[in-house]
């Protein structure tokens, strides 16, 4: 079982490769990189949506969930990509997004034209003395409620994005056909966007706590029968599954790791933690003791398209505002690099899969001062232009130091703005040089095979420094601000110079005994 212990590259599609110049990625952009991702190291590629879309959420707002929008090429530019991604050996991921679909998918459209079957599919409600149906909030800000004559639809985004009725079979149906089609045509697996949300509670009571996490609208009991019957469809071409799931406790997202579940999901709970010893060997115990007890393995992960950078989230020195997963403040970004540098070796010597979100390899830090009008994200606009959202994760990447758009795209205009010094960031570059935060990506995706085993924690002496053992090697991470002097083999890699027999501060070093 490949994925067991895999790296997978996230592509942010619109993000990563522009081939015909129009400022907004695309499929045969992403093909002229695939030979990058070889070099890199990586087992294979997760695409977020590149379904037809009016891009509302820019993809997430699927309104054909069996075809491939022509922006970024149609089917026929997904297959080639997929033949050439497969011909290096690389897998390939797709995006499936099952709790909402766009406005403009055809049975949304049919249920706003008054046809009773299609209003079936979704969840509409009538009118409650003038209010909607209850109290719940959306995601994105705003109620989770947008009337349509004498009802209500719930939508647990966007306005654009209503959710499915997944008590209603004929969905349950649809989306078996969705991923049989793609299956059937040569993907090796789904990432599944927040399956945990698929079922609300059946009497839509309004919820009376804290709304942040309304568990009225998520994680109910009935979405692991569904989560079976799709197990038996991926076991039966030998395709993956992996979860997007943000549950309460580890012991939640264990129940959809059970062995007739989901083979993989995120674990977000190391993402979340800030840069802190204690915090991080507490969230991979607790990871390693429910998740794995299921049999399956921890999928970790440090960013993706939803949450700020790493770098920015370990640089930051002061804060603001903003959620845990995207803080606002003062980031001192070469603090960030080393830190997120550390990070990366951390998490890439750990029992388990890694997916590494694109431009992570090159340390790019967060766009934290997008001009306002050039804020795409709903979660702007549904927050009263209060809350930033996630546009900063999402600027397109710097290839090249110069040139138009850094050699994103033949042109100089892309769909979100390059701030000046994402030059400095250039991959390509880094690509050339052995000290670059990319070759230590590289070098790291080579040497990962000779942890093997499981992990064993060795005794450290400081409170700031963790480190354990796997087979043969060793991992020592420095949380803290002095050098930790080690005696654990010969050193083979290291985020940071230090002097000889020690590991610097802020930084991580492997040995090999």
């Amino acid at each position: 079982m490949w994925w067991r212990d895999a790296v997978v590259y996230q592509v942010y599609l619109r993000s990563f490769a522009d081939a015909d110049g129009d400022g907004v990625g695309d499929l045969d952009g992403l093909r002229t990189r695939l030979d990058y991702l070889t070099a890199l190291g990586v087992d294979g590629i997760w695409l977020n949506p590149c379904y037809p879309s009016p891009g509302a959420d820019h993809g997430y707002d699927v309104a054909d969930y069996t075809g491939i929008d022509t922006r970024y090429g149609g089917l026929p530019a997904f297959d080639r990509l997929l033949a050439d991604a497969h011909a290096r050996g690389l897998k390939v991921f797709m995006d499936l997004v099952p709790n909402h679909c766009s406005v403009e998918h055809p049975w949304f459209r049919a249920a706003l034209a008054g046809d009773p079957a299609a209003r079936e599919r979704f969840i509409f409600r009538p009118d409650r003395d003038g209010d909607p149906p209850n109290n719940w909030l959306s995601v994105f800000g705003g109620p989770a409620w947008t009337r349509v004559g004498d009802a209500w639809y719930l939508h647990s985004f966007d306005p654009a994005q209503p959710d499915f009725n997944w008590r209603n079979p004929e969905v349950a149906a649809y989306f078996e056909d969705v991923l049989r089609f793609w299956f059937d045509r040569g993907v090796d697996g789904f990432r599944i966007d927040v399956v945990h949300m698929l079922f609300k509670h059946a009497d839509l009571p309004d919820w009376p706590h804290h709304p942040e996490y309304n568990i009225l609208a998520q994680n109910q009991p009935e979405v692991h029968e569904v989560l079976r019957r799709w197990r038996k469809l991926a076991d039966a071409r030998e395709r993956t599954l992996v979860g997007e799931i943000w549950v309460p406790t580890v012991g939640d997202l264990a129940l959809y790791l059970r062995p007739d579940e989901l083979q993989q999901a995120f674990y977000f709970d190391l993402l979340v933690c800030p840069w802190d010893a204690a915090r991080f060997r507490d969230s991979i115990d607790r990871g390693l003791e429910q998740v794995v007890s299921t049999g399956a393995v921890i999928t970790w992960t440090l960013a993706n398209h939803d949450v700020h950078r790493a770098v920015s989230r370990y640089g930051l020195v002061s804060r603001t505002g903003g959620p845990d997963t995207r803080p606002r403040g003062t980031v001192d970004v070469e603090l960030g690099v080393r830190r997120a540098r550390a990070a990366a070796m951390l998490v890439l010597a750990l029992p388990g899969s890694v997916y590494l979100y694109q431009g992570e390899e090159a340390g790019l830090p967060e766009v934290m001062d997008l001009p306002d009008e050039a804020r795409q994200d709903p979660t702007w606009f549904r927050s009263g232009r209060t809350e930033h959202g996630r546009d900063g994760c999402r600027v397109p990447l710097p290839w090249t130091a110069a040139g138009p758009s850094f050699g994103f795209s033949a042109s100089a205009e892309t769909w979100l703005p390059q701030p000046e010094w994402f030059g400095a960031f250039a991959i390509e570059e880094q690509m050339s040089r052995p000290e670059s935060t990319w070759s230590l990506h590289r070098d790291a995706l080579r040497m990962r095979p000779g942890f093997e085993g499981p992990l064993e924690w060795l005794p450290t002496g400081r409170e700031d420094v963790l480190a354990f053992r796997r087979g043969d090697m060793v991992c020592v991470t420095v949380f803290g601000g002095e050098p930790y002097p080690v005696e654990h083999g010969t050193p083979v890699l290291a985020s940071a110079e230090a002097s000889a027999g020690a590991v610097a501060p802020g930084s991580t070093a492997w040995f090999r005994r």
